[in-house]
């Protein structure tokens, strides 16, 4: 089910982000605010095209890619899952 690997990757973002990586507050808050959009859109259970949400994950990758790739990674998987889910 999409929605739980989903939910999983989400997990395993924050459970990054706790490990505290070397983030500016700016970064951090930005991926805070990406993750939150993204449970929101768990919760909800929609499967309609939101665009915005994907190209901000999308934007997030091309942000860290470099200075994080773990991260860029899990963001990857994500934005892989809301593909599956149509979103």
């Amino acid at each position: 089910m999409p929605a739980r690997d989903l939910q999983e990757q989400l997990d395993s973002l924050r459970e990054q982000l706790d490990k505290n990586p070397p983030l500016s507050l700016e970064q951090r808050a930005e991926l805070n605010a990406l993750a939150e959009r993204i449970e929101a859109q768990i919760k909800v259970e929609q499967a309609t095209q939101n665009t915005s949400l994907s190209d901000d994950v999308n934007l997030a990758i091309e942000r860290f890619e470099i200075d994080h790739p773990t991260l860029a990674g899990t963001l990857r998987n994500i934005v892989q899952t809301l593909g599956n889910m149509g979103i």
